[in-house]
């Protein structure tokens, strides 16, 4: 988080202040965004908070591009996604001094990384996203609220009536609304306003699935990862300083790991073997060469070019002297406390070990890390805070990869979308699906002690129920928060399905208020579910997949 912007503490006695909206979304990542302006766009007002001053959340504040899937230039995604996609290009192509070559890409990828067709700074997606909700700002229906973070919930009964936040000045700020949307990156209002759900891993007997663990674990989360970005800059020295637990990083071996964590031996994975990246810095090579497709090469074995995010190839000669790479590495992710819902291990604590951890990384790249020629260290690597918007080059916000979660009218589980229990072109289709989405369902090691676990999948639907929480009326999830378990939350967190999660919760709530109808209601009747779906396709939201096969 922005050291600037950070909310505070209400003080004790501290007047606050009120308002009211058509629709409250606490959260302003990805999926906060789209909700935002799907609330709009149906003619609503909503308000929209952010705890730091970028919203964005996994693209800009956590810097990390987008992971997509394959099929991602023709379909399978919403149509306000690809204008996001196609924004973010537009921008490049007008300020960059892009050669001939890429200028005239209609599938430019800025970084040439190989974890997406479209690797970017975090900056560029920031200022795209603030032109698209600018319009609704100007007209009055929109208000952003940056340096804001849900501390209090009122319910009535089983509907959440209001929200208090706390703000840079330390002053509560209460917004009451007949809709609240939580997009909040760990499901920050699930525990505020006593909705149930889980947390962590459940057990195998609750639905039976290959990979859950005999009990439920409710701090088996996924790692967290503060991000950070590099370029390089040969024969200068721009080390830091050695951070207070290098010795501890330097030496820490996990049970599971075929080396030290700081070192480029890693387990592949979908195979668990160990396999050593390679990491050179500027590489020669055309990044017009490049081609992003993690169905045929998860692109991770040759790090500085797995998330660079500008490639300094695809512009005019002398126009930049060195790439951008992002680190969000093997090596940067962080599981020795979760994050989430423990009194024992507060979640600052997690963030603060995580960003240590990834300065200890940054100072053995530049100190100790074996180079191509033989030698170590590559003091030339500087940290970009131009490009991350902080002091020291690390992301706003760590990388959050799991949250808690409702519990759902629809639970997805592993056998709606494993490859190997559906087969390559099975899966579950659902009635009310108002989605896709497409990725292998991916866990990084885990606070408990799990490696990875990478199981292929096949392109998945969203479920309107799994959007809807059992008791609750007038809460719905618009992020990472919605009814999967821990083992498919691995396939449903990644950025086009947030947005599509957060464009389907704002229509639907903007739908409910002027329809007069309740959520479920427009589940459980099909004329109220055929007009809802019916206004999701006039949006472009993609509901079903053509005949394509899971990786």
């Amino acid at each position: 988080m922005s050291p600037t912007t950070a909310p505070t503490a209400p003080a004790p006695g501290a007047t606050g202040s009120e308002s009211a909206t058509d629709v409250l979304i606490v959260g302003g990542g990805l999926g906060g965004v789209a909700a935002a302006l799907a609330v709009c766009r149906a003619g609503r007002r909503a308000v929209l908070t952010e705890e730091t001053d970028w919203i964005g959340g996994q693209l800009t504040a956590q810097a990390v591009p987008p992971d997509e899937h394959p099929w991602v230039e023709q379909f399978g995604t919403t149509a306000s996604y690809r204008e996001l996609r196609e924004n973010i290009r537009a921008y490049y192509r007008t300020w960059y001094p892009l050669r001939a070559e890429a200028l005239g890409l209609t599938d430019l990828n800025p970084g040439a990384g190989r974890v997406s067709k479209l690797c970017h700074e975090p900056r560029v997606a920031l200022a795209v996203l603030e032109g698209m909700l600018a319009p609704h700002r100007a007209a009055g229906r929109l208000t952003v609220l940056t340096g804001h973070r849900p501390v209090a919930a009122e319910s009535d009964g089983d509907s959440v009536r209001a929200v208090t936040l706390a703000g840079p000045d330390g002053r509560p700020h209460t917004v009451t609304a007949p809709y609240v949307l939580d997009a909040t990156e760990t499901g920050e209002l699930l525990a505020l306003a006593g909705v149930e759900h889980a947390l962590g891993a459940e057990a195998r007997a609750e639905f039976d699935e290959p990979h859950a663990p005999d009990t439920a674990q409710p701090d088996n989360q996924q790692g967290i990862t503060v991000c950070f970005a590099l370029s390089h800059h040969e024969g200068e020295d721009h080390t830091i300083d050695r951070p207070a637990d290098y010795g501890f990083w330097r030496s820490y071996r996990p049970d599971f790991w075929p080396g030290p964590l700081l070192g480029f031996n890693a387990p592949d994975p979908r195979t668990l073997e160990p396999v050593v990246r390679t990491f050179e810095p500027n590489p020669a090579t055309d990044p017009l060469a490049v081609a992003a497709d993690q169905s045929a090469d998860a692109g991770d074995k040759e790090l500085w070019g797995f998330r660079r995010i500008l490639a300094r190839g695809m512009h005019r000669p002398g126009a930049f002297d060195s790439d951008i790479t992002l680190v969000n590495w093997p090596l940067n992710d962080y599981w020795l406390k979760p994050l989430v819902g423990t009194e024992a291990a507060p979640a600052q604590e997690a963030i603060d070990g995580a960003r240590r951890l990834s300065l200890s990384v940054l100072y053995w790249l530049q100190t100790e890390a074996p180079r191509p020629d033989g030698g170590t260290g590559f003091p030339g690597l500087r940290p970009r805070p131009d490009v991350t918007g902080t002091p020291d080059g690390l992301a706003k916000s760590a990388y959050v990869r799991e949250a808690r979660r409702i519990k759902a009218v629809t639970t997805v589980t592993e056998h709606d979308v494993a490859i190997d229990l559906v087969g390559p072109y099975g899966g579950t289709r659902y009635d009310d699906s108002v989605g896709v989405g497409g990725y292998r369902i991916d866990l990084h090691p885990s606070t408990a002690g799990d490696n990875y676990i990478d199981i292929g999948s096949v392109p998945f639907e969203i479920p309107l129920g799994a959007l809807l929480p059992r008791r609750v009326r007038n809460l719905l999830p618009a992020g990472k928060n919605i009814g999967t378990t821990h083992i498919t939350n691995g396939c449903y967190r990644l950025h086009p399905v947030e947005w599509n999660i957060g464009e389907v919760a704002g229509a639907l709530a903007a739908h409910c208020l002027t329809e007069g109808v309740a959520p479920h209601e427009v589940r459980e009747k099909d004329g109220r579910l055929t007009d809802f779906t019916r206004s999701l396709d006039r949006a472009g939201v993609q509901r079903h997949w053509p005949d394509v096969r899971g990786y």
